[in-house]
């Protein structure tokens, strides 16, 4: 799991057997989702005989879940020894799944609970599909953001595998729409997605102000964020695909009339969205949330100029689900609180 077709022909070819197999194993992996190797019954014994002592599915459940009370529900894997996170969301006539590119992150935004724990090494292909594959729901997602633990895009080769194998004729099927893939705007694999890849992308943006975002976010020494939409401007997002913008809106720093014009400023001239997004709260950080009121009235002011902008309605907060609150390890909830991991059955 987590081999494109190429590689699988290449894996084909080095036990010496069909080329066609490759295709038959890929059948297996991504249509029917085998968890054994045994069950790919197209398959001669001795050719299955012959993948065994070589390979292995490469699939694990997941090792615990924590449900919120509005039906979210949190995903601890576990890779290497450590632990990852991905939150299945379950929506009237939708479901998305928020997965992981990382074990943990370099980027250390000062709003992001997953930056403080640091970073502890890449997801591979397989570690990311699996999360996709073998959860429970997996049969009813509807769409996926890659808006987990970690920079996609500081991990670039492994997600864009992931991607083929998901929109590919071999592998899912599905529909690059139905995917997001949101980055704080890291070049080199910002511009390797947008040259090969044609699902949605979100760019954590949080400000219009260098200096501002500087402050929040230490990656804008190394990528500018005018350099960012500059280099966005120069694809095509109308119909085939979409961008938007996070931007988290903080009580008195990033939510004045002037921040509208930036905002109109920077993005003029790109067909994109704003989605404003409510802050949590997490220890040693001294910023501060607007609130509800404060945020229709920033979208308000967004949209009277033209820029389409939305509320992100906030899920999985009670179970630390929300955005930038994943981290692992966390505390146990405490005695008395409402909240429960659950040991999920294997």
């Amino acid at each position: 799991m987590g081999k494109n077709l190429n590689e699988l022909k290449a894996i084909v070819s080095g036990l010496g057997l069909p080329s066609f197999t490759a295709k038959q194993l890929a059948d297996w992996l991504y249509k029917k989702k085998v968890v054994s190797i045994e069950q790919m019954t197209n398959i001669s014994l001795q050719n299955r005989q012959k993948i065994s002592e070589n390979f292995e599915i490469g699939a694990s459940q997941p090792e615990e879940v924590m449900e919120s009370s509005d039906g979210t529900k949190k995903y601890l894997f576990k890779v290497n020894g450590k632990s990852i996170e991905s939150v299945y969301i379950p929506e009237e006539g939708r479901a998305t799944l928020c997965v992981s590119s990382q074990i943990g992150c370099k980027m250390n935004c000062l709003f992001c609970m997953t930056g403080k724990q640091g970073f502890s090494g890449n997801l591979s292909a397989t570690d990311i599909l699996n999360q996709i594959q073998s959860f429970p729901e997996s049969d009813q997602l509807t769409n996926i953001v890659f808006m987990g633990m970690g920079e996609p895009f500081d991990n670039t080769k492994e997600v864009l595998s992931v991607l083929e194998i998901l929109t590919s004729d071999y592998g899912y099927g599905w529909s690059p729409k139905r995917i997001t893939v949101s980055s704080i705007g890291i070049f080199p694999g910002l511009k390797e997605f947008l040259q090969k890849s044609s699902c949605n992308l979100a760019i954590s943006l949080h400000t219009p102000f260098p200096e501002e975002r500087l402050s929040l976010m230490p990656v804008e020494k190394a990528f500018p964020v005018e350099e960012i939409v500059k280099e966005i401007k120069q694809y095509n997002f109308s119909g085939q695909r979409r961008v938007s913008f996070e931007y988290i809106l903080f009580k008195g720093i990033n939510d004045k009339p002037s921040h509208v014009r930036g905002l109109v400023r920077l993005l003029s001239g790109l067909e994109c969205r704003i989605n404003l997004i409510r802050f949590h709260s997490i220890p040693g950080v001294s910023l501060e949330g607007a609130s509800l009121s404060e945020m229709e009235k920033f979208r308000d002011q967004l949209t009277a100029k033209g820029i389409m902008t939305t509320i992100r309605k906030s899920r999985g907060e009670d179970i630390f689900a929300a955005c930038g609150l994943l981290a692992s390890p966390q505390p146990p909830p405490q005695e008395g609180e409402r909240l429960k991991w659950e040991r999920h059955s294997k």
